[in-house]
């Protein structure tokens, strides 16, 4: 019962993903597969996607060396 269940979630968070942005829907295929793993169901062959680019942690030049600051 508790397999159907991860089963019918991760169903339903793919076919969110199929209207998703790119980012949004990267990140719903991935608690798709963890739903997939939690229901004893084995992965489905991803598509080839681009990773996600990595956090800035620091705010673009452009921003700190604008006209007019002190």
């Amino acid at each position: 019962m508790e397999q159907e269940f991860y089963q019918g979630l991760a169903h339903r968070v793919r076919t969110l993903a199929e209207k998703a942005d790119p980012f949004t829907r990267r990140r719903l295929l991935d608690l798709a597969k963890r739903y997939d793993a939690k229901g004893g169901q084995t992965s489905r062959p991803a598509a080839a996607e681009r990773p996600l680019p990595t956090p800035r942690t620091t705010p673009p030049a452009s921003i700190l060396s604008g006209p007019g600051e002190a």
